[in-house]
């Protein structure tokens, strides 16, 4: 336990004297003398400047080891495929980005992803202590292993186990939208937020739920589903094998926001394109951003009526081209339908939430896995 918190101490406060972390962790002198020694012989700390104390001589300053650990975070689309190495202390070393051909074998991808991005780093894929690869689908909480994961059908059972095997390090699998909230929460709109939800709206429509600042994931993975929701006048399908057959996703996917763009009026290369069109203005703007909104409003309420968030985060292709005023409209609408009243606001995280939730989930479980003495 001495270990875990002199370490914790050295990453997020810096640098210490001996007789500093001693005082920090409530050592005597000789333990933390021993606990740097320790920590040394493990290569995870080491001397990286002196200090003058005012009187004697300088004493020695030590700092965690960058290199002790190194962690690797991966955004899976169905046509390409984007990672990010990272040290232990979280800095970003290498990313790589490719495409993906749809008879890529899934093992053979995530392994020369994995060393491309390490070598991208300058490292050795064997320094690789974590992956994280976030994808859309259903994580089983009792395999790990990713279900309902249309476009990636190749991606079976037993599968991270055998990527876990190949890889000589931990690999877990997560869906995309739960890591775009652990993003928010670290570095964007949600940071100090304790119960959030996030809303993906893009070529899918994904909600990740965050409640006494845990993710909530449900009994068998699938909370947040929100594009199965149903809604007034749109038919439920008998059958849920396709989640582009659920009635949010048929309301507010990427598809069907062109589609209503379309009949409004406004020509636009894709469904952000057309948002992004219809706030600068323009005679069909306001009747398609009234549309769209109630649509938005629809789901938004009926998620803040069950756990009454304090803020509502939109993301997504579409969802972030709507920016602040999409975000105020809808926050409006939603006061009309529920006797909720969250802030919502539009992602502060810019470039790549996903692959950035990756990466900070698997700096955190390698630094769990190397700080953990036995």
């Amino acid at each position: 336990m001495n270990d875990r918190s002199a370490l914790d101490l050295l990453l997020h406060e810096g640098p210490m004297t001996r007789v500093e972390l001693g005082k920090r962790t409530g050592l005597s002198k000789v333990t933390a003398s021993q606990l740097l020694a320790r920590l040394q012989e493990r290569s995870l700390v080491e001397v990286v400047g002196s200090r003058s104390t005012g009187r004697g001589p300088s004493a020695e300053l030590y700092g965690l080891r960058p290199d002790c650990s190194y962690s690797v975070g991966v955004e899976l689309r169905p046509d390409r495929v984007t990672a990010a190495a990272a040290d232990v202390t979280g800095t970003v070393v290498g990313r790589v980005e490719r495409a993906v051909g749809g008879s890529a074998d899934p093992k053979q991808l995530i392994h020369d992803t994995t060393v491309a991005v390490a070598r991208e780093g300058g490292v050795v894929a064997d320094a690789v202590d974590a992956v994280v690869i976030g994808m859309p689908g259903v994580v089983d909480p009792e395999t790990g292993d990713i279900e309902l994961s249309f476009d990636l059908p190749g991606w079976h059972r037993g599968l991270r186990q055998a990527l876990a095997a190949d890889l000589g390090c931990g690999v877990t699998f997560d869906n995309d939208v739960n890591l775009a909230a652990v993003a928010e929460r670290e570095v964007g709109a949600a940071r100090d937020v304790d119960d959030m939800v996030l809303l993906w709206v893009g070529r899918g429509v994904g909600l990740a739920v965050v409640l006494s600042g845990h993710l909530h994931r449900g009994a068998t993975g699938a909370a947040g589903e929100i594009g199965y929701l149903p809604m007034p006048g749109v038919p439920s399908r008998a059958d849920v094998d396709r989640p582009a057959k659920g009635a949010f996703q048929a309301l507010v996917g990427a598809g069907a926001v062109a589609e209503l763009a379309a009949r409004h009026g406004i020509v636009a290369d894709g469904a952000a394109a057309a948002v992004a069109a219809a706030l600068a203005g323009g005679d069909a703007a306001e009747g398609f951003l009234h549309e769209l909104v109630e649509r938005l409003a629809l789901g938004v309420a009926s998620v803040c009526a069950v756990v009454d968030p304090a803020l509502v985060v939109v993301t997504g292709e579409v969802g972030a081209a709507g920016g602040e005023r999409l975000c105020a409209m809808v926050a409006e609408a939603v006061r009309h339908i529920a006797p909720v009243h969250p802030q919502v606001a539009p992602t502060a995280v810019a470039d790549g939430p996903v692959l950035r939730g990756a990466v900070i989930r698997a700096v955190e479980q390698a630094r769990d896995e190397l700080f953990t003495v036995d």
